[in-house]
Parts: structure tokens; sequence; C-alpha cells
């Protein structure tokens, strides 16, 4: 349940909820901290809208006082520009990376690579 967002809790999860973070209020921030982020990306907004929003949750984190969120906060400042152009086009690098992750694996199975041009001859035919 800590993994979704609240609108998509069933009833019993609300329950688990209220009993979870009544024992532990400082779950529950972690949680609208976590929440927070994940419903700006969530959203299409513009890159001005989400910088705006951006700025609102670093507020937030650096009130809340958790480690985690703030070494998360320092990531994302460190890589603004990067990660504002999400918010352009809506893409990602996922497809490169899958695909270097399937390199990686295919020279694992390989046991590293003494041939370059074959391997390479290889990786064309498998994954062209």
């Amino acid at each position: 349940m800590l993994y979704k967002c609240r609108e998509k809790w069933t009833s019993n999860q609300k329950q688990r909820a209220e009993i979870l973070f009544s024992h532990y209020p400082d779950l529950e921030k972690a949680y609208h901290l976590a929440d927070g982020l994940r419903k700006i990306y969530n959203q299409k907004i513009p890159k001005p809208v989400a910088m705006l929003k951006l700025a609102h949750w670093f507020k937030e984190v650096e009130e809340s006082g958790f480690k985690s969120f703030s070494v998360l906060s320092k990531k994302i400042v460190n890589h603004y520009n990067d990660i504002l152009n999400y918010f352009e086009r809506r893409s990602t690098n996922a497809s490169a990376e899958s695909f270097n992750a399937k390199i990686k694996n295919f020279r694992l199975q390989l046991r590293g690579v003494r041939d370059k041009t074959f391997f390479l001859f290889r990786l064309s035919k498998l994954f062209a």
C-alpha cells in the first residue's frame, strides 16, 4: 500500500494505513513526501510549473528533516536541467539503459570478449 497513491488504496488498505500512520507519524510524513514527488512526475505539466512544484517539494523536504530525502533532493538539484527536460518531451533514456543492460548480460554470458569484431557481429545479428 505504501507504494501506491492514496487514491488507489482499497478500503482495507485505508484502514491499515490509518492504524500504521497513527503509530508511526514519521512514516506518514515520508509517505507524503514520496507521494508528492510521484504526483509531480505523473502530471502532464509544462516545465515552468514543474520547476515551481519541485521547489515546493524541496522546501517540504528541508522542513521534514529526513536525511534520505535530503540526499535525493541534492541529487535532483545536481541534475536539475536533465530532469526538467522530462517535462518537455515526457521521454526518458530507459530504452537506452535497457539496451545497455542487454549488452552487458550478453557479454557476461560469453565470459568476456576476446575478438571485438566478432562480438559486434554477433551483437548486431541478435539485437538488430
